[in-house]
């Protein structure tokens, strides 16, 4: 009797813990169900990876991190906006009409296959149609034949209209050197010539211009005929020239790829990297501006392809070699020109960027124009825009930033130098015939990508403060800050085609980490100026589809 009183009780306890258990587990299953409930939507995930912060589904990687300051994916500051600011952040993100031309390139990457930088031009927003050009949007034109003494600042070279068979021909008798025959034919141009006559006033060249590709290929493989040093500047650059009369700009490497500026150097103490020449193009171009004249890297022979073709004898006076083997030289300049500062092939082997050269001043002049924003390149003073909060008020008073385009222009220029980080943009210029109505060129950016570690928030100053930008600009910035079309993914193989990628990639992975994280940044300060600001947002799809409507 004793023994079946206990088993009846461990039979009731273990009935006790199984209902125990069941309850616990209907428990659990009802606390799980309610906080998956409570998760952001996709929208909303969508909307703080839009926001700038770090995109959702990065979180499964261990080599994207959410950035500091960052809550699930929101900004901290985000969770404890007012209001009125929440309204505001809202509406930075995104309109219901930017939501679909955004997505719009999701098709279109999965047709590409695995090439982020594909997809990403074939995205709507890299293809949107331009206003008609005129006669006068055209920065040069073959020009019918002048008759009594009549001259023109245009092309240099004549075409009769009614004949084909008018011809420039050359007349050097330089070896290397080709026999130019250019009719009016666009087939007998050299791609350099072709990409001269295709600059207009809304940019530099059109991306899927073939003769822009042509023009790079030629610079990298082409015989160097010719070598001098460029006059002024402060350091070393030389013009080199090429069998079919194109030119370009020489810059030489001066230091590593992962050689960061010393933190003990002002910004205008710095070296000119010739990687940075190279970044840079393909971040203008990944940017969507076209503003940055085609720049390639290439291997150099120090002493066949400089020092035994150079005509210029101040050069070739600087050339030595040094204690270890290596030709070097130093050329003749304000800085970094002497045997304390050479450039030195290993021992004649040197890297070098080369970008191609703009139409000759004499057809087409250019104005210079100072920045605004400029640094005072003292150790001690301050510039005017660092003193006085309101600075950009008297800016935008003063011509040309009064009216028209020039401020959003300026602005996408501060926005390519703080993605990579050039502190040296004193002056920039523009193609004088086009008067204040054009884009600005984005030139000399060989003091950018110093400095992957640290970036630098003055740069962006002029954002901050006048609290204004295109909106193609600000939704193709979004769009890089997807996962999709991530900025730094499209970089990496952007610059994985040029030819000194193979002996080593022009920038290091810190570096292009550091343009997501300062994608980032610049998102944010567009959503705290609409936080805070009206008219942020200057419309230039709907400027542009009103001029195609006029010109239809």
């Amino acid at each position: 009797m004793v023994r079946q009183g206990v088993g009846r009780l461990y039979l009731i306890l273990a009935c006790l813990s199984l209902a125990l258990h069941l309850f616990l587990v209907l428990f659990c299953l009802s606390v799980l169900q309610t906080s998956c409930l409570l998760q952001p939507t996709s929208s909303s995930s969508i909307s703080s990876s839009l926001s700038g912060a770090a995109p959702h589904d990065r979180q499964g990687s261990s080599s994207h991190k959410p950035l500091p300051g960052h809550q699930n994916g929101v900004t901290a500051r985000s969770a404890h906006i007012d209001h009125r600011d929440k309204a505001s952040f809202d509406m930075a993100v995104e309109t219901g009409k930017d939501r679909k031309l955004i997505g719009a390139g999701t098709a279109t990457k999965m047709a590409h296959g695995h090439s982020k930088l594909e997809a990403l031009f074939s995205h709507p927003l890299y293809n949107l149609p331009w206003p008609p050009l005129l006669e006068d949007d055209w920065l040069l034109k073959l020009k019918p034949k002048k008759k009594n003494g009549e001259d023109s600042k245009e092309e240099e070279w004549e075409s009769d209209k009614s004949s084909e068979d008018s011809e420039w021909q050359s007349d050097s008798k330089e070896e290397g050197y080709d026999q130019a025959n250019w009719t009016s034919s666009t087939e007998t141009h050299p791609p350099w010539l072709s990409y001269h006559l295709g600059i207009t006033r809304w940019e530099l060249y059109d991306r899927k211009d073939p003769n822009v590709a042509e023009v790079i290929q030629q610079m990298a493989t082409q015989p160097i005929l010719s070598a001098v040093q460029k006059s002024g500047g402060t350091q070393l650059k030389l013009i080199v020239s090429f069998p079919n009369y194109g030119q370009a700009l020489l810059k030489p490497m001066r230091q590593g790829r992962d050689a960061e500026t010393d933190v003990n150097l002002f910004y205008f103490s710095d070296f000119e990297r010739h990687n940075a020449e190279i970044a840079a193009f393909h971040l203008d171009r990944v940017l969507g501006f076209n503003r940055i004249p085609p720049v390639v890297g290439r291997l150099i022979n120090v002493t066949a392809e400089i020092r035994g073709i150079t005509t210029d004898h101040k050069l070739s006076r600087t050339f030595y070699t040094s204690p270890v083997g290596n030709v070097c030289f130093h050329g003749q300049c304000e800085y970094y020109c002497t045997t304390e500062s050479p450039v030195c092939g290993r021992p004649q082997v040197l890297e070098v960027s080369l970008a191609s050269m703009l139409p000759d001043l004499s057809l087409a002049p250019r104005r210079t124009w100072r920045s605004p924003w400029r640094r005072s390149y003292s150790r001690t003073k301050l510039a005017p825009w660092e003193k006085n909060p309101d600075y950009c008020v008297k800016v935008k008073e003063t011509p040309p930033y009064s009216e028209g385009t020039r401020l959003v222009d300026f602005i996408d220029m501060v926005v390519l130098d703080f993605l990579m980080s050039n502190m040296d943009r004193h002056h920039y210029e523009t193609f004088e015939k086009f008067g204040n109505e054009t884009f600005l060129l984005h030139l000399d950016n060989g003091r950018a990508f110093g400095r992957h570690s640290v970036d630098e928030p003055s740069i962006l100053v002029p954002l901050r403060m006048c609290c204004r930008i295109r909106r193609s600009t600000l939704m193709r910035l979004r769009l890089l800050s997807l996962p999709g079309h991530r900025l730094s993914d499209v970089m990496r193989e952007s610059l994985s085609r040029d030819p000194l990628d193979t002996v080593a990639p022009l920038l290091s992975e810190p570096h292009l980490t550091a343009l997501d994280r300062r994608l980032a940044t610049v998102l944010q300060a567009v959503n705290s100026c609409m936080g805070h600001h009206d008219n942020v947002i200057h419309d230039d799809l709907e400027e542009n589809a009103a001029h195609r409507n006029i010109g239809q």
